[in-house]
């Protein structure tokens, strides 16, 4: 419950001076639930301002400890802390900033026999997590609670961010993250922190843009990226909205809401000894010349249409996100190049084609459709 006296106006009083906020707005922040799953790059910039703003309640889902290679982007820890449960150490230091909050400590993972427990209350789901599977769990148990959830990712130097499942004028939920990935990938075909790479600067970017749509819709009810997806390149600073619509694949619609069922993405995702091979590829150049002399090839896309309407080359498209559905339409019996934008996720589904279907003809166009603008055609964009 906020109150009114010297030290709580002291310290919200430049929020509060804004015309959407004001007492009123300040007791709806500490009215409100707030939990956050994952207490790394994304979490931690969430954690921290929204724990300033004065959100009442935040819960905070995280199995970790703090590890040194954690501390040059997580900046609520301390090199004190290496090797102690982030959950403990994070409820610390945010207790330390403001202690007119509650924390709620979940110091677990998330699977499907915990999620609905843990979800059941709160007003909002922020996502920090970079585990894919659990990105999936993490949506479908909101559709089935109707609480809105607020997803961020990272990867190497891309960002996005989107606001699903929220509550629209009209009574109906907005798109969530099954409208732009309806299934889950391939095993491997996202890599995470670890293996991908990250610079601090980005995921505080991402994660304070979840902060602020929290804000904005814990005090409105609205916020704007709702039913749009925000890409972020931060090694230009472009910025993109794309606009979400419902997907008629998405198969959370096949279901009440009430009776969605929570798959074990674990096992759904396991990992494959077999997915690393050394594959086949060629390079831009080549394909190029494959092209002008009009060989008998086929050429895939696996990104995905949003990624597609951007900037294609031509190829036909099978996002890898449903690329189960198009099996019996990749060739055979001819050379199959497979693209994405850099090479990594087509390279991921070659190997799984490989391991699950025996292909022996499929081929990696390496640097994927980004070479392609630096080494073809420069006027396309790259983003």
């Amino acid at each position: 419950m906020f109150h009114t006296n010297l030290e709580n106006t002291s310290r919200y009083i430049r929020q509060m001076n804004l015309p959407d906020i004001g007492e009123i707005g300040q007791q709806r922040l500490a009215d409100a639930r707030v939990l956050i799953i994952g207490a790394g790059g994304l979490g931690v910039p969430n954690l921290q301002y929204l724990a300033a703003a004065g959100v009442g309640t935040i819960g905070l889902v995280d199995g970790d400890k703090v590890s040194l290679s954690n501390l040059h982007r997580q900046v609520l820890y301390r090199e004190a802390d290496v090797h102690k449960p982030k959950v403990q150490v994070a409820v610390q230091h945010l207790l330390d900033l403001n202690h007119h909050i509650r924390i709620i400590p979940y110091e677990t993972y998330l699977n499907r026999d915990n999620i609905l427990e843990i979800f059941t209350g709160y007003d909002l789901v922020i996502d920090g997590t970079d585990k894919i599977p659990v990105r999936y769990l993490i949506n479908d148990a909101c559709y089935r609670l109707r609480i809105p959830f607020i997803y961020g990712s990272i990867y190497r130097y891309d960002g996005q961010v989107a606001v699903f499942n929220a509550l629209q004028e009209d009574g109906s939920r907005s798109t969530n993250y099954r409208d732009v990935f309806p299934t889950p990938p391939p095993p491997n075909a996202i890599p995470d922190c670890i293996d991908g790479g990250v610079i601090g600067p980005l995921p505080a970017i991402v994660g304070n843009i979840q902060a602020f749509q929290a804000m904005q819709y814990l005090l409105t009810g609205k916020c704007s990226l709702i039913n749009t997806l925000l890409t972020i390149d931060a090694s230009s600073m472009d910025f993109r909205h794309i606009r979400i619509k419902m997907l008629k694949e998405n198969p959370l619609y096949h279901h009440e809401p009430e009776a969605t069922p929570l798959i074990d993405y674990d096992a759904f995702c396991k990992q494959s000894s077999q997915l690393n091979q050394p594959m086949k590829s060629v390079n831009v150049k080549q394909l190029k010349l494959m092209l002008d002399a009009g060989e008998d090839i086929q050429v895939i896309d696996v990104r995905e249409p949003y990624e597609y309407d951007i900037v294609n080359i031509g190829a036909t498209l099978m996002p890898m996100s449903q690329i189960g559905n198009y099996v019996d339409e990749i060739l055979k019996d001819k050379p199959v190049i497979v693209h994405c934008r850099s090479g990594k996720r087509s390279g991921d589904i070659i190997q799984w084609l490989e391991s699950e279907y025996g292909y022996d003809n499929l081929y990696n166009l390496e640097g994927g459709i980004l070479a392609w603008a630096d080494e073809i055609d420069s006027s396309l964009p790259k983003y």
